[in-house]
């Protein structure tokens, strides 16, 4: 990484991203609720448009996803990719027509400890609810002008925090088959698409979270979303981590896809705080004997 990048420029994670107030929001509200919180993240150094086109540069292939603008809300199958590297794809965001994703930024030595500060902020009010963080990771998106991201959901914990430009993060409520279907939950567990299946009649269920710089959004584990960009450039961080309980009810989903393909009609995991503990052991136990 360049200057851009360097270690030095972090003092800016060194003040408190997250206000006591929205602590107090974030921690009544955990991990169950979506819900706009704010943050004091809007200048930092290493959220550049140059400083991301260098990152998206130097992290491997497979970590990054960069893909046209113009996209339905529901997409079947991978989008199509701009035909830009994803340097140019960046720091030509105003006029690109796209939307870009650099994954796991904690590569990186400098986005790990930007990352490791601004969970460590919020630690206390998650332990307390859902116990030790897991498989923390960053993610940042890079979006044209009324770009879309199309309907998907997530195995994350997540709080996207917006730093420039507008968007508005439509969320469906996580767990309820209406939105998405047991059977896509089941698939997506064992190696399928995380991109749902849309129809317009879905929008009335939704709730749109409009997000300016300097606000963000929790999102709960696998609860449906689409973003739509605003009128300007847009770049937001995402903070995920995973819990024991997430990767349970993820293992219990597992197991109901065995049941279902023995002709069972299996019941939904719970939602938290339902901890689904027998089927996520039955899976655990299956896949330690090779069986998954």
């Amino acid at each position: 990484m360049t200057e851009a990048t360097h270690p030095d420029t972090l003092h800016a994670s060194a003040l408190q991203v997250f206000p006591p107030e929205t602590r107090a929001r974030f921690a009544a509200s955990y991990p169950e609720v979506p819900h706009r919180l704010d943050h004091a993240l809007r200048d930092h150094p290493l959220l550049s448009i140059e400083a991301l086109a260098q990152l998206g540069e130097a992290l491997p292939g497979a970590s990054v996803e960069y893909n046209r603008g113009d996209l339905p809300i529901g997409v079947d199958g991978k989008p199509i990719a701009t035909g830009l590297s994803i340097g140019e794809t960046i720091r030509r965001v105003d006029t690109s027509n796209s939307w870009a994703v650099l994954k796991n930024i904690e590569q990186q030595p400098a986005y790990a400890a930007l990352l490791e500060s601004l969970l460590g902020e919020i630690e206390s009010e998650i332990t307390a609810k859902t116990g030790e963080m897991l498989k923390t990771q960053g993610f940042i998106f890079v979006s044209s002008p009324d770009a879309v991201t199309p309907y998907h959901f997530d195995p994350e914990h997540n709080i996207l925090l917006q730093v420039r430009g507008s968007k508005v993060m439509t969320v469906f409520p996580a767990g309820d088959a209406t939105y998405a279907p047991d059977e896509t939950h089941e698939g997506y567990h064992t190696g399928g698409p995380r991109e749902l299946s849309w129809r317009d009649e879905l929008m009335a269920g939704g709730t749109p979270i409009a997000l300016a710089p300097g606000q963000a959004v929790f999102v709960p584990v696998m609860a449906p979303h689409f973003v739509k960009n605003g009128p300007a450039p847009s770049i937001s961080l995402s903070i995920t981590w995973r819990s024991e309980w997430s990767y349970a009810e993820a293992d219990a989903r597992s197991f109901n896809q065995r049941l279902r393909a023995m002709g069972l009609s299996p019941r939904a995991p719970g939602r938290w705080p339902a901890q689904n503990r027998a089927k996520a052991y039955a899976t655990r136990l299956l896949r330690r004997a090779g069986l998954t």
